[in-house]
């Protein structure tokens, strides 16, 4: 697979996104997860995307047990910054805590999962907007310093915020949803990481594989799946959606490949700093996201995409998650 940089850290073009093997996308399956991360290795892609509120902290385990006795033939990438404090009223209350003792304790206890003493770029999952992004980001620098960890990196945060961010220490990475569907970040986030230097991380590129056209009902997922209750997969706003969906399912017709192709090569294309992590827990899924990497797609195709396929009708997360983006 060809590399791509993200500041000065070397990385495949595309990553693979660990979350759903553990946590939120219904059923799990730690054999065939393990499988897929090997699988993924063996065809160039060594850059693994988990977080230690995946599962709460199930997924970083599960990474662990992937890179144990090869640590150095991944590049791992891992968040930190959303807390978990359980109420009586709410067991799975989360706060967002960007305090330096809370780097710190995150980050010994990410290392202690993973079974390693490094992480290869260390993501502020969430800015917590009741704190000075210098402060947090002076304490992951300070874990630099520590080798600890090698770089840092941003998710979800505005060009404000990263100018901010990187005036304390070089960021090398925001972590934003883009993809076909969402297309927020080319107005001024894109841009201001351009101009900065910083790499550009794309998750969810498959439209939480809404795009790929693997289910077309939030009632075809799991009982479990946070997917049955967002926004983009109700009422209305589904059926705008599904629309949506059937103009790529069209388009990757004509091009010879699958929708889910289509929708991640179309992120390829958008810049050598952009690398896309589509998230599976399945071989052969794995293989078919990677084959995107061989689609081209001409100026032609480019500027037909972007006339013929509109950005999603609803939210991308209920009230309280748009509350936590772009701050």
């Amino acid at each position: 697979m060809n590399r791509r940089k993200l500041g000065s850290l070397d990385v495949p073009a595309m990553g693979l996104g660990c979350m759903g093997m553990s946590a939120f996308y219904g059923t799990t399956d730690e054999g065939e997860a393990l499988a897929t991360i090997d699988r993924a290795l063996e065809l160039g892609c060594n850059f693994l995307d988990t977080a230690e509120m995946y599962g709460p902290f199930k997924n970083e385990e599960l990474v662990g047990k992937a890179i144990s006795g090869r640590r150095d033939e991944f590049v791992v990438a891992t968040k930190w910054g959303i807390r978990f404090a359980p109420t009586e009223d709410n067991p799975t209350n989360r706060v967002l805590d960007g305090s330096a003792e809370n780097a710190r304790k995150s980050i010994e206890g990410s290392l202690k999962r993973l079974g390693t003493d490094h992480v290869d770029l260390w993501y502020l999952h969430r800015v917590d907007f009741n704190r000075d992004i210098e402060e947090t980001v002076g304490a992951m620098a300070d874990l630099v310093k520590e080798g600890k960890v090698r770089h840092i990196g941003l998710s979800e945060a505005k060009p404000e915020t990263l100018r901010r961010a990187h005036a304390v220490h070089p960021i090398t990475a925001l972590q934003t949803e883009y993809s076909l569907w969402t297309r927020d970040v080319e107005h001024e986030i894109l841009p201001a990481c351009r101009e900065l230097g910083i790499g550009f991380v794309a998750y969810s590129p498959l439209g939480r594989g809404f795009l790929s056209g693997r289910f077309k009902s939030p009632d075809e997922l799991d009982s479990d799946d946070f997917r049955r209750h967002g926004p983009r997969f109700q009422g209305e706003a589904l059926a705008q959606n599904l629309a949506l969906a059937a103009k790529v399912e069209e388009i990757a017709a004509e091009k010879g490949c699958t929708p889910g192709q289509l929708a991640i090569a179309w992120v390829l294309a958008q810049g050598e700093d952009v690398v896309p992590i589509p998230g599976t827990k399945r071989r052969k899924y794995l293989d078919e996201n990677l084959a995107a990497a061989d689609v081209d797609l001409t100026d032609g195709d480019l500027a037909r995409i972007d006339a013929e396929i509109p950005a999603a009708a609803g939210d991308r997360y209920d009230q309280i998650g748009m509350l936590t983006i772009n701050r």
